[in-house]
């Protein structure tokens, strides 16, 4: 089974952090700036023990989709494997879903957004 690199993820948060992604990936991850258009930064209070014990916080950032096209939210994209996206997933809590996007830049990319604010 191949599992080459392709899949691109844009985090804005705790999957930016070293510490999170030694934990997910066993690796730290090589992305560059991007921005998610259309959406806007909120908090989301986390109560799982083992994502608090990787991210260190008890607040994560959670987008939210917006009503203002001009809204958007810097971070990073980053190119991983199936099986890290698959990591990624396992890390996130239930209060975020995956959804696929257009970065700013053109890039088609997996993002996590707050779970029913993706349409």
């Amino acid at each position: 089974m191949s599992d080459a690199r392709g899949v691109h993820l844009f985090s804005y948060g705790t999957l930016g952090q070293a510490q999170v992604q030694l934990s997910a990936f066993g690796r730290l991850l090589e992305g560059r700036e991007d921005c998610l258009p259309g959406y806007w930064l909120s908090t989301v209070e986390i109560t799982d023990p083992d994502v608090l014990a990787k991210s260190e916080a008890r607040y994560h950032p959670i987008a939210e989709k917006s009503t203002d096209a001009s809204d958007e939210i810097s971070g990073m994209v980053f190119e991983i494997t199936q099986s890290e996206l698959s990591a990624a997933d396992d890390y996130e809590v239930s209060d975020y879903v995956r959804v696929l996007v257009r970065l700013k830049s053109g890039t088609e990319a997996w993002v996590y957004v707050r779970a029913g604010a993706a349409d």
